[in-house]
């Protein structure tokens, strides 16, 4: 038993220690609400001019935080998947934006027109994991003709009764077979894909530490962080 809760507690330490510095990793401050109100985001670009960007919605309380001290960009859920996972997500194509969840229109509009002011006929996919997807779902009426579509990735349970084909725009559902977190069960994923048709990304292997509802387990996909963002974008670009 000592000897396998030391490994675990080792193979935490290698997943914390593999995440990235980012390149071209900037704060963005000019998305603004009608009442003034920034929204601070963080952007990871590889180029001036991405072909698409994921907002992504992190899991857990959903806050991140980004702000600048003593010069140094600072934000929280870096062990997040979504998070820790742009360094397989931004390429030539493909750029990301950080900011806290939430299921507030004013707040994802602010940020969709400055990405939109920022770069000329790029696609915007909002992007979600865990308790993240209660904010995708909740804002997909909202945002049926307002960005190309969203990634439900560990999806809660409530993905059972989601039906993409009300939105006008594309909907992914994305969840790890072995995922045993008691409020993400994949059964969920799987209800919707076979009710509604929505389109299912079924992921396997990898490695599974500690809690099963956290980030270093099956439900965050740890050990096939690149694999899992490599299906999703092959998805993204199969339809463009």
């Amino acid at each position: 038993m000592i000897k396998k809760i030391c490994q675990s507690f080792f193979l935490t330490i290698l997943a914390i220690a593999s995440l990235a510095v980012f390149a071209g990793e900037e704060l963005i401050s000019t998305a603004t609400q009608k009442n003034g109100e920034v929204i601070p985001y963080i952007l990871n670009s590889n180029t001036s001019a991405p072909a698409y960007v994921f907002i992504l919605f992190p899991g857990g309380s959903g806050v991140v935080n980004p702000r600048m001290e003593g010069g140094v960009l600072m934000y929280s859920a870096k062990g997040n998947f979504l998070v820790r996972s742009r360094k397989w997500m931004v390429d030539d194509e493909f750029a990301t934006v950080t900011t806290n969840a939430g299921p507030s229109e004013e707040r994802i509009q602010a940020v969709i027109d400055d990405l939109n002011k920022r770069y000329a006929n790029v696609k915007i996919y909002l992007m979600g994991t865990s308790r993240g997807t209660e904010d995708t779902m909740s804002l997909a009426d909202y945002l049926s003709d307002k960005i190309a579509g969203e990634i439900h990735t560990s999806s809660m349970t409530r993905i059972w009764s989601f039906d993409a084909k009300d939105y006008k725009n594309r909907h992914l559902i994305v969840h790890h077979k072995n995922d045993s977190c008691r409020v993400t069960p994949y059964a969920s994923a799987l209800r919707s894909h076979e009710r509604y048709g929505s389109e299912l990304i079924t992921m396997e292997g990898g490695i599974s530490v500690g809690d099963p509802c956290e980030a270093f387990a099956y439900h965050g996909y740890n050990g096939i962080e690149r694999e899992t963002v490599d299906a999703i974008k092959k998805w993204v670009k199969s339809n463009h």
